[in-house]
């Protein structure tokens, strides 16, 4: 993303190719999203601006506008890959690998501003990931930072050295609870500042980025102090020409990420990436030590002194529990009476397989076998010999619910298995010799069921 070196190197190419002069006339490409984010629209840009004279170009920090000679002025930001291309000059702050053949009008073009006079220029405004920004400020030009969302950034580090002193950022600190790099980069309370420019400061500074704002002395303040001015200014100077940087930044080695045999300094120290602020932190842990409270110290601080808490209410748990245990055992007389009353479908299933039955079938037979023992010997003989067509038939009925079978051989084998089976259970008759303990042994095994 173009920080504040990067705008920095916009606005002086602006005021080489446009103050003094006139825009002729404007192309636009509408953009919902560029133009209609900023509360406009391509076709009142160019209506706007067409027939203007730019007066002056300004910056705070990330942002920065055309003070034209009457309102309303143009406010843009560059997101995260927006730029301004000249058809008569190189503005770019670095060379590609592989060079890009010079087309124009530029791809992912959103405005083109013709301007009158010579030499013949003609100003683009591109943005291929649409994160950019264009606005339409309808004040006067002295009146531009006191609206939004200038009046929403902070202090810029070059044009409001005055008002950025070291008991503001003192005080600045102190008033927050946050990563030190998370408060760098949060445009409201310092404007311009960026990843790769937050790391350079908190590396030259010899502050760890996941250190807390509030947790720093008066020398270690000076020293962020200091480091903030100077590369900001910088960076500024050299209009983000990372070739006129000192040797001695960091900026020139953190971008070997993952690269084998990268990511050290000349002096052997290693870079350590770190995410902190939701953005990748460049860190050399050798340099910048913590010396106060960092986030994942204080989650496992608290982690800990909750720990205690959690313990003393899972101790409590085991109380109840036993509690319910004792009364269970106590119940287990009623639970069994009422367990009795209801059938047990899931050993009934196991009764089939061993049989080579369907569960109503057996069923229908033990309900049967059941009444005629709970009679007396003698009148169960009777019902016996009675009760013998009856069960016949419901047999017949209920094998009939049954596949036919495939021949009629098989079916008659089947009738006479099935006529068979009460004849069989009718003649346990030694076993009802006493009535009593086969009541008993009866009434056991609907409680086992």
């Amino acid at each position: 993303m173009p920080e504040i070196g990067e705008v920095a190197r916009v606005v002086h190419y602006l005021k080489k190719h446009t103050v003094g002069r006139t825009i002729n006339a404007i192309k636009t490409e509408d953009d919902p999203i560029v133009y209609g984010k900023g509360g406009t629209s391509a076709a009142e840009f160019q209506e706007a601006l067409t027939g203007k004279r730019v007066v002056d170009v300004r910056q705070q920090g990330k942002y920065f506008w055309m003070v034209m000679d009457s309102p309303p002025h143009p406010l843009m930001h560059l997101g995260m890959t927006g730029w301004i291309k000249f058809s008569n000059d190189d503005t770019a702050y670095y060379r590609p690998v592989k060079e890009e053949e010079k087309v124009w009008p530029p791809k992912f073009m959103k405005f083109i501003l013709e301007i009158e006079g010579s030499p013949d220029c003609q100003v683009a405004f591109v943005d291929p990931r649409r994160l950019g920004r264009v606005r339409l400020v309808n004040v006067d030009a002295d009146k531009m930072r006191q609206t939004t969302p200038l009046k929403e950034n902070g202090p810029d580090p070059i044009v409001d050295k005055d008002i950025l002193t070291r008991e503001w950022l003192k005080t600045k600190l102190n008033s927050k609870k946050v990563p030190i790099k998370a408060l760098l980069l949060d445009q409201a309370n310092i404007s311009g500042v960026g990843n790769w420019v937050g790391d350079e400061v908190l590396y030259q500074a010899k502050i760890h980025p996941e250190q807390y704002s509030n947790t720093f002395d008066d020398e270690q303040i000076g020293r962020l102090h200091d480091a903030l001015f100077e590369v900001c200014q910088v960076a500024c100077e050299t209009l983000a020409d990372s070739s006129q940087f000192p040797k001695s930044w960091l900026m020139h080695y953190r971008w070997s990420k993952g690269k084998t045999n990268a990511n050290t300094l000349p002096t052997g120290e290693k870079i350590t990436f770190l995410k902190v602020g939701g953005r990748t932190s460049a860190v050399v842990l050798s340099v910048q030590k913590k010396t106060g409270a960092v986030a994942s110290d204080v989650k496992k601080e608290d982690e800990e002194d909750e720990k205690p808490k959690a313990r003393g209410k899972q101790a409590k748990q085991p109380a109840p529990k036993k509690k319910d245990l004792d009364d269970d055992e106590d119940e287990k007389p009623k639970a069994r009476g009422k367990q009795a009353k209801k059938p047990a479908p899931q050993k009934a299933k196991a009764v089939p397989k061993s049989k080579g039955k369907k569960r109503k079938d057996i069923a229908s037979d033990e309900e049967s076998e059941e009444e005629s023992e709970d009679e007396p010997e003698e009148e169960s003989e009777e019902e016996s010999e009675e009760e013998k067509p009856k069960k016949a038939t419901l047999v017949r009925t209920q094998k009939a619910s049954k596949p036919a079978a495939t021949s009629n051989g098989d079916s008659k084998k089947r009738k006479g298995a099935a006529v068979k089976e009460p004849r069989a259970k009718a003649t346990k008759k030694p076993k009802q010799e006493e009535p009593a303990a086969n009541l008993r042994q009866r009434r056991s095994t609907r409680i086992k069921r």
